[in-house]
């Protein structure tokens, strides 16, 4: 005969107790690890002296493993000759590297006046870089430049624009009334464009336009492949700031240059454009299809 096995009441419930927990934990294991939540977050790095050199914070953010996931989200690079703001209304820090990557309504701003907008921005602290393959906008002081992704410091100073380029140089504002802009805006204003990249360094004061370059002016056409721009940098300035971008020294257009001017259309494999004078030099077997003798005043041929 069968005995009949009596189980007590203490082993039934650390048997179902088992049970219970075994299944919430394999149950479990297939949901995305949530460490914690946690209402602000906030972290500052400091260089020598105990001097802040950066932070970050954001506001209802959660931690998932390696990645902080936040929201109203702020940084800031604290620099010896200006200050870096970046915000956005997201963005993820990775704990691991140190990168972060923010997106939607993304600004930055430099305390000499730079802006760039963007709708997602990869911040590299360690390298010094930010980056993104989205359209971008950027104002510097007289000079407004929109293009699709960019590659730079984040203090703007050195940045590398990567298609469809476009900048218009207006007129400065220094010394100028309203009514003085409204007259010079239509004669003064500059739009440059090109495929890209348009690399810029404002350190040196040069922007170089690369492939199917085209400068707009009010009373000339420039085509080019490549073409540079150099600016003239402000005596004695603080280096914080920088020079009004439309004060240009000169332009050097290269490789199958065409310049119209009303009927009157010229080519060569360079020119170069002087403000002083306002003279453009050919150069490179040039060619020359002028129907107004006027317009031999403000061109030259050079070897």
């Amino acid at each position: 005969m069968f005995k009949k096995k009596v189980f007590s009441f203490p082993f039934l419930v650390s048997f179902f107790l088992l049970v219970f927990f075994s299944s919430c934990f394999a149950q479990g294991a297939n949901v995305p690890e949530s460490d914690q939540q946690i209402s602000e977050f906030s972290l500052s790095g400091y260089g020598e002296k105990g001097k802040k050199d950066w932070d970050l914070s954001g506001k209802s953010a959660d931690i998932v493993r390696e990645i902080v996931k936040m929201k109203e989200v702020e940084g800031n690079l604290y620099g010896q000759e200006e200050d870096i703001k970046l915000t956005a209304d997201q963005g993820d820090f990775n704990k691991a590297d140190g990168k972060v990557h923010l997106r939607d309504n993304v600004v930055v701003t430099t305390s000499s006046g730079a802006k760039l907008t963007t709708d997602s921005l990869d911040w590299d602290r360690k390298a010094q870089t930010v980056t993104t393959d989205d359209d971008v906008n950027i104002e510097r002081q007289n000079m407004v430049t929109v293009a699709r992704g960019v590659r730079g410091e984040p203090n703007l100073k050195k940045i590398a624009l990567e298609k469809d380029v476009r900048v218009d140089i207006n007129p400065s504002r220094a010394s100028r009334d309203e009514e003085q802009l409204k007259a010079l805006a239509s004669k003064e204003k500059i739009t440059i464009t090109c495929d890209g990249p348009l690399e810029i360094n404002y350190e040196k004061n040069i922007a170089t336009f690369n492939n199917n370059v085209k400068v707009e002016r009010a009373d000339s056409l420039i085509y080019s492949d490549k073409m540079e721009v150099f600016f003239v940098a402000s005596k004695g300035a603080d280096k914080s700031r920088q020079p009004q971008v439309n004060s240009i020294d000169k332009i050097i257009a290269s490789g199958n240059v065409k310049i119209v001017r009303g009927s009157n259309t010229s080519y060569s494999e360079e020119a170069v454009y002087t403000t002083l004078d306002s003279k453009i030099t050919l150069t490179g077997r040039p060619k020359l299809i002028i129907y107004s003798a006027e317009d031999f005043k403000n061109a030259s041929i050079g070897n």
